[in-house]
């Protein structure tokens, strides 16, 4: 038997690459509000949780955070389709996967619409039948929720399946929620960022994922 008979993904810096838009989005954000430039470095460190948590940080008035969701979420989903593309490989990995009898989820912190959107815009619309959004869930990531769902929905146990992505919070929530965890090293955060996670397996590229999974 397979070590590994379930594989959850992250999305935007696993399987699509929206980093340079998600960033892009936030500058376009706070010079419509009059709020201080950001560094990308600091503002890499929230993604991979909900939108409405990451900007709250930067408002105490509930309706200039939703003023600023409004503001972000428009600039992304129109320039979106120009400027996201699935990482080299992501592609072929998750369909191989799944083509081999491994049950597939998507665990994110966008919402399902935007979710939808970037399978989408990646070519994975119809590679997956669970997907666990924001919307989905009281506990976003880095709480486990979200991993304790996708299992629940794939009816998997968690000494079976695997967390791939590339933040610090998918590496928190696959460790709490009692699964292996995989470092996407393709995406934008560094081996010395999420070394601290202690992640179960180190992916220099997608093609390592099928070559653990698949033997």
């Amino acid at each position: 038997m397979r070590r590994y008979q379930t594989v959850l993904f992250d999305l935007d810096g696993t399987l699509i690459d929206s980093i340079r838009l998600i960033l892009d989005s936030y500058h376009h954000t706070f010079a419509v509000h009059g709020l201080p430039p950001c560094e990308d470095d600091v503002l890499l460190r929230g993604v991979g949780t909900p939108l409405k948590a990451q900007l709250a940080g930067y408002s105490d008035d509930p309706e200039a955070v939703l003023a600023m969701i409004e503001t972000y979420r428009a600039y992304n989903l129109a320039h979106h389709d120009a400027c996201v593309r699935a990482y080299p490989g992501a592609v072929t990995c998750v369909r191989t996967l799944a083509e081999a009898g491994i049950k597939v989820a998507i665990v994110t912190s966008k919402n399902r619409h935007s979710t939808e959107r970037g399978l989408d815009v990646a070519g994975l619309s119809d590679a997956f039948s669970v997907l666990v959004c924001a919307d989905d869930v009281t506990n976003p990531k880095p709480h486990k929720e979200p991993v304790d769902l996708a299992l629940a929905r794939l009816g998997s146990q968690p000494n079976e399946a695997i967390f791939v992505g590339d933040s610090l919070h998918d590496m928190h929530a696959g460790r709490s929620a009692g699964v292996a965890t995989g470092a996407a090293l393709w995406g934008p955060m560094t081996r010395a960022y999420l070394a601290p996670s202690e992640p179960s397996h180190w992916l220099e590229k997608p093609e390592d994922l099928v070559s653990l999974v698949l033997g």
